[in-house]
């Protein structure tokens, strides 16, 4: 298994320091993600009463632009990382800036780039102006997009399409050495996963969900890629996890019970709550990340949210635990399928800022862990 360390950039030295850790780690990639805003409520983060990494990072939608930013990793670190979009979606992005951009970094990193994509939460696009009724259309009409220009050779391209029709429309950036990016796609839903099988290089939903329905969706992904005429085998099996680690229980215990890591939970859709007995606090059937609005949320409405989230449900929507306790709980992963982690570091949400920067020892030693099963 590859382990990966993925960074949540709000500003540039937090990159570097997380880019010169992965580097240390020997992880495979890094990755960075592409908002606008983040899905927390900047109510909670943004106080350091909740946030001990507030003290460092104050504003939590102060996200930098993804591709800039790999593009000046690459530039100025030697250790040759994968770098990967984790992800871009296809609602702010036209599809033929995406195919530019990553094809770009594929050049410049002489293949080292991974186009992670998916069509993106609702937090990152209706405000912004974007239509949200019809994500999934519009993101299976982008990626038949990318790939017609990837696979132009540099011929005009004329395509019918409700969302991105292509009239004379020329790509005429080369591949690196005959290959285009990986494409990685976050998909969860029946047709979501259908389009895994027949564009991805790699099967890159996010956690939560059980090992269980990773193997089920994970077989739908094979599947679609066999009835598409692909090599169902040739796609990487992946996952996106909140990680959180900690030395011992204690530690653990005191983490858990921080409110921005709590509001972590709310990204998790109301069947994941039911699971556990409950409800999701912002009603039965709410699909967690793809449709939270968490920017307009003051702190008392915040506040009241989380308090109706039982621990158990914190507890199973991240990865978490001791550097052994990840290790044995990626292994029921790696058991159904899973073959390379995404490992996004939550410990500097925790309140205490001391026992945020702490964290990143033993997610580290779960790193090493990882990286023999």
């Amino acid at each position: 298994m590859d382990p990966i360390v993925a960074a949540r950039p709000t500003a540039d030295f937090v990159t570097r320091s997380n880019y010169a850790a992965a580097a240390a780690a020997r992880v495979d990639s890094f990755w960075v993600p592409d908002h606008l805003n983040a899905l927390f409520p900047r109510s909670l983060w943004n106080n350091p009463k909740y946030c001990g990494g507030a003290k460092l990072l104050p504003k939590a939608d102060a996200y930098l632009e993804p591709w800039m930013m790999l593009g000046n990793i690459a530039a100025r670190n030697r250790a040759r990382l994968r770098l990967g979009i984790g992800v871009t979606d296809t609602g702010r992005r036209n599809p033929a800036v995406t195919a530019q951009a990553a094809a770009t970094l594929q050049l410049l990193t002489r293949g080292r780039a991974i186009l992670g994509i998916g069509t993106g939460e609702r937090e990152g696009n209706e405000p912004y102006g974007v239509d949200w009724s019809k994500p999934v259309a519009r993101f299976e009409e982008a990626m038949a997009t990318i790939r017609a220009l990837w696979n132009s050779n540099g011929k005009l391209v004329n395509r019918d399409s409700p969302f991105f029709p292509l009239r004379n429309a020329l790509f005429d950036l080369p591949p690196y050495k005959g290959k285009w990016p990986e494409i990685w796609i976050a998909g969860h839903g029946p047709r979501m996963l259908r389009a895994v099988g027949r564009y991805a290089d790699g099967f890159y939903p996010a956690f939560p969900h059980t090992p269980q329905e990773y193997a089920q969706r994970l077989e739908a992904v094979r599947t679609a890629a066999s009835d598409a005429g692909r090599d169902p085998m040739a796609i990487k099996p992946a996952m996106w996890f909140m990680t959180l680690a900690a030395r011992n229980q204690a530690d653990l215990d005191e983490a858990l019970d921080s409110e921005v890591i709590r509001a972590a939970a709310l990204n998790a859709p109301d069947a994941f709550y039911a699971r556990h007995g409950a409800q999701h606090p912002l009603g039965i059937g709410f699909t967690g990340a793809q449709d939270i609005l968490p920017q307009d949320m003051d702190e008392q409405t915040a506040l009241s949210h989380i308090k109706k989230i039982p621990t158990a449900v914190v507890h199973d929507a991240l990865l978490c635990g001791t550097p052994d306790e990840i290790a044995d709980r990626v292994a029921e992963w790696r058991d159904c399928g899973l073959r390379y982690v995404v490992m996004a570091n939550m410990g500097m949400l925790q309140r205490s800022l001391g026992k945020g920067v702490k964290s990143t020892v033993p997610l580290l030693q779960a790193v090493r862990r990882l990286k023999k099963l």
